[in-house]
């Protein structure tokens, strides 16, 4: 049972841009120089140096893989990235997302949310006051 993929984001108008600086650009950046251009929190991420398990990753698509499949959340998505599919583990299973232009600087995690949409039912019998008279057939 095999989910699609769909990107939330919404469809762009002409070429991609990213402070400036086109797709093709952005890829013969170093991950320094691509740190000048991401936000604070993302920067300092980059200048203070990946850990093991960031550049397992980084190590996986530069052989070649086009899935990954990982438990790391709070990796910053890079150029190099641009269209791999990664499943992503939200706690309890793994969600595939594909990585498009627009999700550049952002984290693994923002795409694979762990908290799912409370729906309320309808309060039971005794919940409330009014509730004592609804009949039971």
């Amino acid at each position: 049972m095999a989910k699609k993929i769909t990107s939330k984001l919404p469809k762009r108008k002409g070429e991609f841009t990213y402070q400036g600086k086109t797709l093709e650009e952005l890829k013969k950046l170093s991950q320094e120089e691509f740190a000048e251009l991401v936000p604070a929190r993302q920067r300092r991420t980059i200048k203070r140096g990946l850990g093991d398990k960031h550049k397992k990753i980084l190590q996986n698509i530069k052989k070649g893989d086009t899935t990954i499949k990982t438990h790391v959340r709070d990796m910053i998505i890079m150029p190099e990235m641009v269209g791999l599919n990664l499943e992503i583990h939200n706690g309890k299973q793994f969600e595939k997302v594909e990585v498009i232009p627009e999700m550049l600087g952002h984290y693994f995690g923002e795409y694979s949310l762990t908290r799912r949409r409370v729906a309320h039912g309808s309060a039971g019998v005794g919940a409330t006051k009014s509730s004592k008279f609804v009949p039971l057939k």
